[in-house]
């Protein structure tokens, strides 16, 4: 900037009302100015400008990704959202790994980013060492973590959202029903399959052995199980499925045995990924509002930035039923 004021034969403050447009530069002043940061291939300094205000209006995400579609309309979410409110965001991915995950979130903190979104701890805790380094950090948690920590959390009520999707398939009539369940580990998979089985409960529906089969939330697991649940003697008439990514492997299953959906077996998914309604029918599912999710926990954030003495919330989002053409 001073090479910009010399050349141009103004002072540095004159370059700053340039460059921000913050104050009036007359159109002659600002023209020289202008020339000078074109023959010195000028651009202002981000990192110098941010250690200035003590802000780098960047949000920093870890994440455990997948091939499951989910994760990334939640993403698209939370970025538009960080877009239309002037933030950057920087994405990590930790691949599930405990290792990579406090890697992500030491880097993170050393670019020092305003604010940080977690959707990766289920499995893996955040190291303690690395939070407490920097406690001025805000956090918004936007799973089930058992976090005890500075941060909000955001969830789905999960629990909700598999009685529903049983309710639907048992008020349809079906009395046979199997559960697809995602891995028992993740709080959301088991609260959904608690939903599945209060649901038959309240209905006096008995639920046979080998009527739920244990899944991992992907594409592959949804295919296995449905060809065990194929297997059983009787099959069941209906199954719910735990996410959507699950429900396509179900679809592939399906269509590989010559059956038909809904004729020959309802199928019921959780999520309402973008692809459900593009399935050949499309499929019946519960949705969860990621649009919404990253929107509020990019708002959750700033206004956690802006008040960090403020009670620590638990924010909860209510699923809902969508009906299309597999049951």
């Amino acid at each position: 900037m001073k090479d910009v004021a010399r050349l141009a034969g103004v002072s540095t403050s004159t370059v700053s009302h340039v460059i921000n447009n913050n104050r009036f530069v007359s159109e002659q002043v600002r023209d020289r100015v202008e020339q000078a940061i074109r023959e010195l291939n000028y651009a202002p300094s981000a990192l110098a400008r941010s250690l200035k205000i003590k802000q780098t209006r960047t949000i920093g995400m870890l994440l455990t990704a997948s091939s499951n579609p989910f994760y990334s309309e939640v993403v698209r979410g939370v970025e538009n959202s960080c877009y239309e409110r002037g933030y950057s965001l920087i994405l990590c991915n930790t691949e599930g790994d405990e290792e990579r995950m406090n890697r992500s979130l030491e880097t993170l903190m050393q670019k020092r980013v305003d604010g940080l979104l977690m959707m990766c701890t289920e499995t893996h805790l955040p190291s303690a060492d690395i939070l407490n380094r920097y406690p001025s950090v805000p956090m918004v948690m936007m799973d089930w973590a058992p976090f005890e920590g500075r941060g909000d959390i955001i969830q789905d009520n999960a629990l909700l959202g598999g009685e529903l999707a049983t309710q639907y398939l048992i008020d349809r009539g079906y009395t046979r029903i199997a559960c697809i369940a995602g891995p028992l580990d993740k709080t959301p998979a088991r609260l959904r399959l608690d939903g599945f089985h209060q649901a038959m409960a309240a209905s006096g529906l008995a639920v046979p052995p080998g009527y739920v089969v244990d899944g991992d939330f992907e594409f592959q697991g949804g295919f296995n199980a449905m060809n065990q649940l194929l297997a059983l003697d009787p099959p069941p008439q209906a199954v719910f499925t735990s996410n959507d990514a699950m429900a396509v492997g179900v679809y592939h299953a399906l269509y590989q045995a010559g059956l038909r959906v809904p004729q020959d077996m309802a199928v019921m998914g959780y999520d309402n990924i973008e692809l459900a309604r593009y399935l050949t029918p499309p499929l019946s599912t519960i949705h969860q509002p990621k649009d919404e999710l990253g929107e509020l926990a990019i708002d959750t954030l700033i206004h956690r930035m802006s008040d960090p003495d403020a009670s620590q919330q638990t924010l909860v989002l209510t699923p809902e039923l969508v009906e299309r053409g597999s049951v």
